[in-house]
Parts: C-alpha cells; sequence; structure tokens
C-alpha cells in the first residue's frame, strides 16, 4: 500500500492501530534568519539542544520546557517558505500563567479565548478550549491550548 493509498477507506472503516511506537521527535519551523529566530525561541525559555553550522546548512534544534518534542530551525533544510506554519499547539496545563511568561518575556500574545465545547463534550473547566495566540519573527503561528484533563482514549495504554 502507497501512502497515497493509505487513506483511501471509507470513513466509516477504522484502521487497526499500530504497535509500533511512533514518537513525534521534531517540527521543522521556517524561519529566514537563523540567528534571529534562535534568538527569539530562546527568549521564551526553550532549551538549545544542538546548532550544526557548515557551508551548506546552519541548523539549530530547541526544545520547549518538559516537551517531547523539539523544532528545527534552519537554512538549508527545508523549502518551506519562511512564516508559512501556523497552528503548533503547545499544551500548557495554566494558560494564564503560560500567557502572562511569554509576555514577562516580551512576547505579543492574545487574549486567551474560549471556544464553546461541542455537546457531549464532558470535561471540567476549559481543557482542550483554552487558547491564546503568538507568532516567532516570521510570522509562524504558535497556540498555547490549557490541557489540564485529558479527552478518554486520548492516553496510550502500555
Amino acid at each position: 500500500m502507497s501512502s497515497t493509498d493509505a487513506g483511501t477507506a471509507s470513513s466509516t472503516e477504522m484502521a487497526e492501530l499500530s504497535t509500533i511506537d511512533m514518537g513525534l521527535e521534531v517540527v521543522t519551523v521556517p524561519v529566514s534568519d537563523v540567528d534571529r529566530a534562535k534568538r527569539f525561541y530562546q527568549s521564551l525559555g526553550w532549551r538549545l539542544d544542538i546548532e550544526v553550522v557548515t557551508d551548506d546548512i546552519h541548523q539549530v534544534q530547541m526544545t520547549p520546557p518538559r516537551s517531547q518534542c523539539s523544532i528545527h530551525i534552519g537554512r538549508g533544510i527545508t523549502a518551506m517558505e519562511p512564516g508559512s506554519l501556523d497552528r503548533l499547539i503547545l499544551a500548557v496545563k495554566d494558560i494564564d500563567a503560560a500567557r502572562d511568561d511569554l509576555i514577562g518575556r516580551g512576547v505579543d500574545v492574545g487574549a486567551v479565548e474560549e471556544q464553546p465545547k461541542p455537546p457531549g463534550f464532558d470535561l471540567p473547566g476549559r481543557s482542550y478550549f483554552a487558547y491564546a495566540s503568538f507568532r516567532d519573527p516570521d510570522g509562524n503561528g504558535w497556540l498555547l491550548q490549557e490541557v489540564t484533563t485529558r479527552i478518554p482514549g486520548r492516553v496510550w495504554d502500555d
């Protein structure tokens, strides 16, 4: 089966879940100025994991606090246009505290917006439905999303 065939099953069919661990490790964020982007993400309090500079590439890997997924920024690593990513979601336990922290670091963060819950969605508080947005210097869009209680089925059984 090719990757184009994978999504051709009707919407009522459910594929068997894989038993292979596949953790999302890195997301490439397209930027126009690597050093400026590096300074921005460091200003957020993100960890600098590695930086590789050669004649052909300048690649930086950074990780948000306590995240299992990192970002790559760099020159010569992607054909994506700088600023073309949108809705990169950072899950936080307290969106107000996370927003205040970023504002204190000089980031322009939008107001917390609460979305209405769909019928039958009975999680307490505003888990999954409170968002605040910000952009990096190239315009890549990030969302803080408050997640205090995981929806049923969202946590993997080991």
